[in-house]
């Protein structure tokens, strides 16, 4: 399955400038993701980071894969609906995270996620970042699924 940004808007509560997904090209409930996010130097980031040698902060490469996360994790088709507002996702832990070359405007990141352990409250996964085929940064993620009180 595929998404496009309309699609993605429906499962994420983030947007503009936090939303780092630009399109799913698959997704596997409770399995992988495959995704993409375009670096345009016209990113509010890049005015900071840094003025004459822009660069994609790695925190933010990370925090897409936890939003690639987000769009798969749930083990059954309702996180394939839109967003009820009954939960949050947080971004919980982060183990062996490795940038291997920065990052840079005109760059299309393509995000790979694996499920390694999905249950109700606690998810891990294993994320790779990669531009032209080669690897810029990898990581395995934690994420906690939580009920808001109302």
């Amino acid at each position: 399955m595929e998404l496009d940004i309309k699609g993605i808007l429906d499962r994420l509560p983030h947007r503009y400038p936090m939303l780092l997904i630009d399109r799913v090209l698959d997704i596997q409930p409770g399995k992988s993701i495959v995704a993409l996010k375009n670096v345009s130097i016209n990113e509010p980031f890049f005015t900071g980071h840094f003025p004459h040698h822009p660069v994609m902060p790695g925190v933010l490469i990370l925090e897409a894969m936890a939003q690639a996360a987000a769009l798969f994790s749930f083990a059954d088709e309702k996180a394939l609906q839109k967003d009820d507002n009954s939960t949050v996702y947080y971004f919980v832990g982060i183990d062996g995270a490795r940038f291997r070359r920065p990052v840079v405007p005109g760059d299309q990141l393509r995000i790979e996620v694996d499920a390694e352990r999905l249950s109700r409250s606690i998810c891990k996964y294993s994320g790779r970042a990669l531009v032209d085929g080669q690897l810029v940064a990898e990581a395995k993620l934690m994420c906690a699924i939580r009920s808001l009180e109302v």
